[in-house]
């Protein structure tokens, strides 16, 4: 056999092996992505909170193009009747689409004026144009207004609340394709816990969307104050405020003795029952005192 034979024996020897070799490989490849498929159609209860923890950690980066402020306010006015004032406030919020969150009125006495406060939802779009007609109620005595920039935290919170959203869905799909127990439990488990944060984070976003579209004001109406008397300035003044002392002290004495006189009456009466019990006691005792000593008499009279 000469050279060129053996080499074309050897080479094709080569290419057989090398053919074989290349489609057992194609074989076992094709086996191994089948079996691969099969096992990847329900993951097992240990990945079920990876992948639902991979719709969180992938959430959208915030959105912060729309600014969002939360606005609140204080606000002091003067009014001759503050009563009826804080009823024309309450009209201005209500027609402006607003709410009253809370009212507290006080009526005005000798020694205190009347007074009446109000927290006040306005809609932020309408804020400056309300503040300015509560406002023109009265004179001002102050007026202070804050504003908190919350387009981060809003944006934040919006994209997880849609990341566990997706991870919700992703859970509920999961549960209707388990065909073990196990793969059944599992899923239920992460459902409850990512349902409890979405629920929370939901609530949270409602709330800071609620501050944002309504705007806080703490609006307070007062009557002008009452003058205090000044201090007395020569002698008669002082025996003026000197006597109008004693009366008021004299008043005051008056009353804590009437609040007294209802409870000194069954005072005295539990009094006087101890007394007599005392004194029924010391003459019991006086009696059997005396009482051995007659008896004694007669026996020793005996003895002699």
């Amino acid at each position: 056999m000469t050279r060129s034979a053996v080499t074309r024996t050897t080479t094709v020897f080569v290419s057989a092996v090398l053919v074989g070799l290349v489609l057992s490989g194609c074989s076992a490849g094709s086996s191994t992505e089948a079996g691969s498929d099969s096992r990847a159609a329900m993951p097992a209860p240990g990945q079920v909170a990876d992948d639902a923890q991979v719709g969180v950690d992938g959430a959208a980066s915030p959105d912060l193009t729309q600014q969002q402020v939360v606005t609140t306010g204080s606000l002091t006015v003067t009014a001759d009747d503050p009563i009826s004032t804080a009823t024309d406030a309450t009209r201005i919020v209500t027609e402006a689409g607003g709410r009253v969150d809370s009212r507290d009125e006080t009526p005005g006495t000798s020694d205190q004026a009347a007074q009446a406060t109000l927290t006040v939802r306005i809609p932020a779009d309408d804020f400056d144009d309300v503040l300015a007609q509560l406002q023109a109620l009265g004179t001002v005595n102050n007026l202070s207004v804050s504003a908190v920039d919350v387009t981060a935290q809003a944006a934040d919170l919006d994209a997880r609340v849609t990341a566990l959203q997706a991870s919700v869905d992703r859970l509920l799909g999961l549960m209707a394709a388990s065909t073990t127990t196990a793969d059944l439990l599992a899923a239920e488990t992460s459902l409850s816990q990512r349902q409890a944060e979405l629920d929370g984070l939901v609530a949270q976003r409602d709330a800071l969307a609620d501050q944002v579209d309504f705007s806080s004001v703490f609006v307070s109406f007062v009557a002008p104050g009452v003058v205090a008397p000044g201090v007395p300035t020569d002698f008669w003044g002082g025996v003026v405020a000197g006597w109008n002392a004693l009366v008021a002290a004299a008043s005051g004495l008056v009353v804590v003795v009437g609040v007294l006189v209802p409870w000194l009456l069954p005072l005295a009466v539990v009094a006087a029952v101890v007394v007599l019990l005392v004194r029924s006691g010391r003459r019991r005792a006086a009696r059997r005192s005396q009482t051995p000593a007659t008896s004694a008499g007669p026996d020793a009279t005996m003895d002699r």
